[in-house]
């Protein structure tokens, strides 16, 4: 896919974070890197939609509560809390 140059203002501080986080090398890798990541997510939201207009049925109820809670799907900094330093 061809890219191009495009100028942008954005909050430092969140794209060095956001830098650190993902491993990237510039923040043209981590704004790309988050665009992946909000495309995937506003598709999954409309599946979403698009699943909730049928119900689903009692084995498919059955089948998602097999997967469990998901426990950790919060905002907390788990590597922080666990961090052996």
């Amino acid at each position: 896919m061809a890219k191009e140059k495009a100028t942008i203002t954005l909050d430092r501080r969140k794209a060095e974070e956001a830098r650190a986080l993902v491993g990237a090398e510039s923040t043209s890798a981590v704004v790309d890197v988050a665009l992946d990541r909000l495309i995937r997510l506003e598709r999954l939201r409309r599946d979403i939609g698009a699943y909730r207009a049928t119900p689903p049925t009692d084995d498919e109820v059955a089948l998602a509560e097999l997967a469990g809670g998901g426990l950790l799907d919060d905002d907390t900094d788990w590597a922080a809390l666990y961090s052996e330093e």
